[in-house]
């Protein structure tokens, strides 16, 4: 069983070729309008999010994330932003074929200890970036690993891992009809991948030999829903 201090899923990344696109995308195939967000003046982008119940991770959620057309990133150029939103054969699959699952997110408690793990295994997460975002509630802030090249691992399998300060952004999300039943994680070196799990100290989880992808099983207010993201 994980406890509030052991590393977990935080959340799953959807990305959006407009944020706009996004909230309509989650209220026609989830059945719920996202929540509100926020802007990430470092990436130049913004959000919406959403509650979900998780047994074995209480804080999770979902993300739906878009560059902000109206936003320069103040991390300055050459360095991309997160989650390979400035790929153009991403931006070009959210552009044919529209808002898709591509990452997701695990916390934990100690992230230059997560990083010095990944590090000892020849990986190269990134550093451990400080960031930060208004809220009604206050300020969020957190660290968080983004590659210079803002390229996720292992095709997007491998965690993002973040570390957040006093407040967490599900604490004052209500419940929004949502449940991740299950996260099964795919890549052609399954056993590097679970191996690179292990370091960040996650508790077992559901790997298998294929091409790079997620496949989380979602409950929603509409019928039972997989989202899967084959890159």
């Amino acid at each position: 069983m994980t406890t509030p201090h052991s590393a977990q899923i935080d959340h799953l990344v959807v990305a959006a070729r407009t944020l706009d696109e996004g909230v309509t995308w989650c209220e026609a195939t989830l059945g719920v309008l996202p929540g509100p967000g926020g802007e990430h003046a470092l990436f130049g982008t913004h959000n919406r999010l959403l509650r979900l119940h998780c047994e074995h991770a209480q804080r999770a959620y979902l993300e739906i994330i878009a560059v902000n057309p109206q936003a320069t990133p103040t991390r300055p150029a050459p360095l991309k932003r997160w989650f390979d939103l400035d790929d153009p054969a991403l931006q070009a699959r959210l552009a044919q074929h529209g808002p898709q699952l591509v990452h997701w997110v695990a916390s934990v408690p100690d992230i230059k200890a997560a990083t010095v793990g990944l590090r000892a295994l020849g990986i190269e997460c990134g550093p451990a970036i400080a960031a930060s975002r208004p809220t009604p509630s206050g300020l969020l802030q957190w660290r968080i690993t983004v590659r210079d090249d803002g390229q996720r691992l292992f095709g997007g399998a491998l965690p993002t891992l973040i570390q957040w300060g006093d407040v967490h952004p599900a604490d004052t999300m209500p419940a929004s009809g949502l449940a991740l039943q299950s996260l099964t994680l795919s890549h052609p070196d399954a056993p590097q991948l679970q191996q690179a799990l292990d370091a960040i100290g996650l508790a077992p989880m559901a790997v298998m030999p294929g091409p790079a992808a997620l496949i989380a099983q979602l409950d929603t207010p509409l019928a039972p829903h997989t989202l899967s993201s084959p890159f």
